[in-house]
């Protein structure tokens, strides 16, 4: 795959590819989507209480999705989202590599971490047992780590060879979002005392950190877009 053609506003569209700014757009919208829809379904039907989750933290993404119409429609949406993630991650390497000059190698390593563990999480989301519920924590949280790790990764190259990049500070801003709700996730581990009060400060982080990851793709598919930038298939 080669990847990611620079164009002017008169340029021609190249033959072939399609719009990089695609991938970070459906990562964006696929999953604001499907666990707001799970959610309001799982809310239908009496699986969840009828609350914001956002402000009373009443349910989790994870409940909202667990059971019924929900948590089918949810994983049908989530599995092709994970390739989704590889798949840019990669292209973001290769846009680095070539607005930098010099190779992103972790980059694609920590997006395919991210989309495995993802559809790692979303495969056994429903199902019951101790195995399955320690295979969808270990996919949740090394899914949102990778993630913040690439982000990262790619902060890092842009502050270094390309700082006055317009996507710069805005991915920065949503780095420290993501880092401040890691941050007050672990203080409510471990200064709230009451089990029910914790689990609705870490549910309400979770419906936040989601956003904010939606956030950061929507930011990557604007800059993309500005840039008018595909990817080719050779």
């Amino acid at each position: 795959m080669n990847v990611l053609m620079r164009m002017s506003s008169s340029a021609p569209a190249p033959a072939g590819g399609f719009p990089a700014w695609l991938l970070p757009a459906l990562a964006s919208l696929i999953p604001l989507v499907a666990a707001h829809l799970a959610w309001w379904l799982s809310m239908r039907d009496g699986l969840v209480p009828v609350c914001n989750p956002y402000v009373e933290g009443c349910v989790s993404i994870s409940r909202a999705a667990r059971h019924g119409l929900g948590n089918h429609l949810f994983r049908l949406a989530m599995l092709p989202c994970a390739t989704l993630q590889v798949a840019l991650w990669w292209v973001a390497a290769q846009w680095l590599q070539r607005r930098t000059g010099s190779p992103a190698r972790l980059l694609p390593w920590l997006g395919l971490m991210a989309g495995v563990s993802l559809a790692l999480y979303a495969t056994f989301l429903g199902t019951e047992g101790d195995a399955y519920r320690m295979l969808r924590r270990y996919g949740v949280t090394v899914y949102f780590g990778a993630t913040f790790l690439a982000l990262m990764a790619m902060l890092r190259r842009l502050s270094r060879q390309w700082p006055d990049a317009p996507v710069c500070k805005p991915l920065q801003c949503i780095a420290l979002g993501m880092l401040a709700m890691g941050v007050a996730s672990v203080i409510a581990s471990a200064v709230v005392g009451d089990p029910d009060a914790r689990d609705r400060w870490e549910n309400r982080l979770e419906w936040h950190l989601g956003l904010w990851l939606t956030a950061m793709f929507a930011v990557i598919a604007w800059h993309w877009w500005r840039e008018r930038l595909r990817v080719v298939l050779v």
